[in-house]
């Protein structure tokens, strides 16, 4: 049997199978139709909630007011009512520890009712409380194996919903997850905690301008970027199986280069696919707005509206898995790895981040007039000095092994954070500065074509290239990977806003504000004061050019390339003490963050070295082998009847066989030493400094043979076939 069987198996299956094995009818049942049917919404609670107990709930919901304990057995026994008309038999307590996935608890609603018979209950208790085992999730020391209680606590803020499944369907109650002690072991503890914090301090900053008031939440919209393959090269590549991404592939002769990927007409196959992902969003009420093509060949994108930030972060986590699971019906794998292909574009999750009220609007909203909108002028002056004073925490908390392959790329930004503001922001700000008007650039743009209306210009471009971009009414985090919860972002970003606004209202409370006229020039001088120390994030260049590498390192901007470099600065004092003041995380917290991190960053590296070692050992030296040895035996029968033949092949493939296989024996002996490292940050970096390179050296050689060996022998599916063939 030949070596790319399982090749030519998958080519051939893929393109017999039929797109879509049977539709949905949208004429009778329009997507629109199902919106938040699985959702136990404010709407559902209103219908079946007494009105005291809807309106204490409506306030904890929506104004961050104390839950009343009082009311939980009520909502217990309304949700319970309304699962079980859906066709629910079970709940799951659904929390997210630190692995950034997502963990969920069942249990039954139907118990014995001592007549040989069942009945349904579901307690207030059962609804508040769950307990599952706290010590075999990753906790950096917190807990160890023989302390295992912790405890799941209802987080009200965030609707339960129903997942169904061909066999029955589970209700879900988004929880926190805390350790015995009282720690917090998950990420949405922290992001909670992190918005209570943020609403403070924007409070003290909002009474100066009379919209204080209503609770101030942050908001997100996190776009999902994904590759989509086909199951059948999927299941023939163990590097995609097992790490995600691939650890070997030569590039193919066509890539991204003609951009005619992007923004392109969707496959059928794919459109079906998203058609379906999106009704699956919409029953549990998450707002997908957007889909596209993205720029690589086999990659995609899908784009929510704004959400509060708590729900955003949950309704993430639904959107990986929905696109995961939705893709295996399609005969596809949904891959969220940043970097599955190399030397195409990876993925990221860009995360829209704002803050607002109902009173005080969008914070973020310049208005039709920004320089005249004193209010906006403190909370984006409050932004860039955010980033300017933690610029290596953001780069922080987006670190992890797959988007260091990212991070940094000519389609990701640079590892360096700095803030995109436009053109005339920038100019308003240094006008504030050095005195000066600022001209509207809402001007309409005129095409120079009657049959084309005359649109309105936005007052700045678009920076793709920027970390943190002003975008029109929000900032763009661009830095967060696609396989990562926008929980450590949005808690990094609350957190840091807090602070920024903390240090305004503290300037702003020390000045006389008795009239507009001083209120003016006291935010004028808070904005002097931010613009003179912390300017020198701010870029409107761009970010991918060698220029800004050496730019950002005259301005002394930090650059922390990797994980090892940058996963360590949650340890340092200023950070202990940051978290510390805004009460969102406590040392011994951020202490069990960095050790799980570092660990999940070696963990990871591990996985794929061993993997390299023996895709190499098993797959690939054996079909180099062959191709040797066909080579051999096709020069000697030529020799024997007298013809002398060109060496230069199988000199080639000799070389790179003697290469590969010293090159596996020499990462084979610096992994025996690896344990050697004297903790965990000494074994990060030995891995990033010795493993991986170790690792592309065994890569090189590897896809030099991918484009030598006979196409009838290579083993792997080729990244022509994966990215193209759908």
């Amino acid at each position: 049997m030949s070596g790319n069987s399982a090749r030519l198996n998958a080519i051939a299956s893929i393109i017999t199978t039929p797109i879509v094995e049977s539709g949905f009818d949208f004429v009778s049942s329009p997507t629109s139709s199902v919106w938040g049917e699985n959702v136990f919404s404010l709407d559902k609670m209103e219908q079946r909630l007494p009105k005291a107990i809807f309106k204490s709930l409506k306030k904890t919901i929506m104004s961050g007011q104390p839950l009343d304990i009082t009311t939980a057995d009520a909502v217990a026994e309304a949700i319970k009512t309304w699962a079980i008309t859906k066709g629910v038999t079970h709940y799951a307590h659904v929390f997210y520890p630190l692995t950034g996935l997502t963990a969920e608890k069942h249990d039954s609603f139907f118990d014995p009712d001592g007549d040989g018979g069942t009945i349904a209950t579901f307690a207030g208790k059962a609804l508040i409380q769950g307990e599952p085992d706290g010590s075999s999730f990753p906790n950096g020391g917190i807990r160890q194996t023989f302390e295992a209680r912790g405890y799941t606590i209802w987080d009200v803020t965030s609707p339960a919903y129903i997942i169904e499944n061909p066999n029955g369907t589970t209700l879900c109650i988004p929880t926190a997850f805390v350790s015995w002690t009282g720690e917090a072991l998950d990420k949405k503890t922290p992001v909670l905690r992190s918005m209570q914090a943020l609403n403070s301090q924007t409070q003290r900053v909002l009474k100066f301008f009379g919209t204080d008031g209503p609770f101030v939440s942050a908001t997100a919209g996190a776009e999902q970027e994904y590759f989509l393959v086909d199951n059948h090269f999927y299941y023939a590549r163990p590097d995609l199986l097992a790490c995600g991404r691939t650890l070997f592939g030569a590039p193919p002769p066509k890539g991204q280069e003609f951009d005619d990927h992007y923004f392109g007409a969707i496959p059928e196959r794919v459109q079906a696919f998203m058609f379906e992902v999106e009704r699956e969003c919409f029953k549990l009420g998450i707002p997908a707005k957007t889909r596209h093509n993205e720029v690589a060949p086999g990659q995609f994108e899908l784009a929510p509206v704004f959400e509060f930030a708590n729900v955003a972060t949950d309704h993430q986590q639904l959107v990986m898995t929905t696109l995961k699971k939705v893709a295996t019906k399609y005969g596809m794998v949904c891959l969220l790895h940043e970097k599955p292909f190399a030397g195409v574009n990876g993925s990221g999750k860009h995360v829209n981040f704002s803050m607002g009220s109902s009173k005080a609007g969008n914070l973020f909203d310049p208005g039709d007039t920004p320089a005249e909108n004193t209010q906006f002028i403190v909370f984006c002056a409050a932004m860039v000095s955010a980033v300017y004073k933690h610029a290596k925490l953001l780069r922080s908390v987006v670190a992890s092994a797959s988007n260091d392959h990212r991070l940094g790329a000519n389609e990701a930004p640079p590892a360096i954070l700095s803030v995109f503001l436009g053109a005339e922001l920038n100019e308003i700000m240094e006008s504030i500065v050095n005195g000066g008007q600022v001209t509207s650039r809402k001007a309409p743009l005129n095409l120079g074509v009657d049959v084309l209306p005359q649109i309105p210009k936005d007052s700045g471009d678009r920076n793709r290239t920027s970390p943190m971009a002003f975008t029109g009414n929000r900032f763009e985090f661009r830095a967060v990977g696609s396989n990562q919860s926008i929980a450590g972002p949005m808690v990094a970003m609350n957190t840091i806003m807090a602070e920024a606004l903390d240090e305004a209202a503290t300037m702003l409370e020390a000045s006389d504000t008795s009239t507009p006229e001083l209120l003016g020039k006291a935010v004028s001088d808070y904005v002097k004061k931010v613009w003179t120390q912390c300017s020198s994030v701010v870029f409107n260049g761009d970010g991918y050019s060698d220029e800004w590498q050496a730019e950002a390192a005259r301005r002394g901007l930090p650059n922390l390339v990797t994980t090892p470099d940058a996963v360590g600065v949650i340890k340092e004092q200023r950070y202990t003490d940051l978290f510390a003041k805004y009460g969102v995380l406590s040392e011994r917290e951020l202490d069990s963050r960095y050790e799980v991190y570092a660990e999940q960053y070696v963990h990871a590296v591990n996985v794929e070295s061993n993997l390299v070692v023996e895709m190499a050992r098993t797959m690939v030296l054996p079909a180099a082998v062959r191709y040797q040895g066909e080579l051999a035996s096709s020069l000697a029968n030529l020799k024997a009847i007298g013809i002398e033949s060109d060496h230069t092949t199988i000199l080639q493939v000799t070389d790179l066989i003697g290469s590969l296989q010293d090159s596996v024996a020499e990462l084979v002996a610096l992994k025996a030493n690896e344990n050697d490292a004297a903790d965990v940050s000494a074994h990060c970096h030995f891995v990033k400094d010795l493993i991986l390179p170790k690792m592309l050296e065994i890569r090189k050689a590897v896809d030099a043979l991918e484009d030598i060996v006979a196409d009838d022998l290579w083993p792997l599916p080729t990244y022509q076939e994966m990215l193209f063939i759908r």
